[in-house]
């Protein structure tokens, strides 16, 4: 009886210790995060770049939303925003070389619009596999015509 009642303690410190790690691997703050820089349009064109991005399930990506161009610009997609978990956005800033964050927002996101110059972090992870066709920008340029009507859409496939 003693033996027994040693290895099933030793059984369960074994269980536990492999159920920890196993939760451990799957701890999201200890990821570290995939980079994907999008730039959102550039002096004198209205385009994302890249036009597709491809994500994965369950991994956690810093989408680097940079302005380069003289207009601000929306990364807008109701369908992703769906497929994700958002950790953060952070709005940043160059200064010195280095970036410094100026804000941060928690919560479901649908739409963020970024200013000429400038940049913002989204962490976040995707928890549902499948394509958003409907990122866009629906800024309205001079003549009228929203961003996304002169070609700033995108796809975004999740897998």
């Amino acid at each position: 009886m003693f033996v027994s009642y040693r290895a099933a303690i030793g059984a369960s410190v074994l269980f536990g210790l492999v159920s920890g790690a196993a939760i451990a691997a799957g701890d999201l703050s200890r990821q570290t995060p995939i980079e994907v820089t999008v730039a959102l349009g550039s002096p004198g064109k209205h385009e994302f770049a890249p036009k597709q991005l491809k994500l994965e399930t369950g991994k956690l990506y810093k989408l680097i939303l940079r302005n380069d161009s003289n207009d601000p610009h929306y990364f807008t997609s109701h369908a992703f925003s769906a497929m994700v978990w958002t950790r953060k956005v952070q709005v940043t800033q160059q200064r010195d070389g280095k970036t410094v964050t100026l804000a941060e927002f928690k919560g479901a996101m649908r739409e963020i619009e970024v200013y000429p110059g400038h940049s913002a972090e989204w962490w976040l992870v995707p928890v549902a596999a499948g394509r958003a066709t409907d990122l866009r920008c629906d800024i309205k340029a001079a003549d009228g015509k929203a961003h996304a009507d002169l070609g700033m859409t995108g796809e975004i496939v999740i897998e």
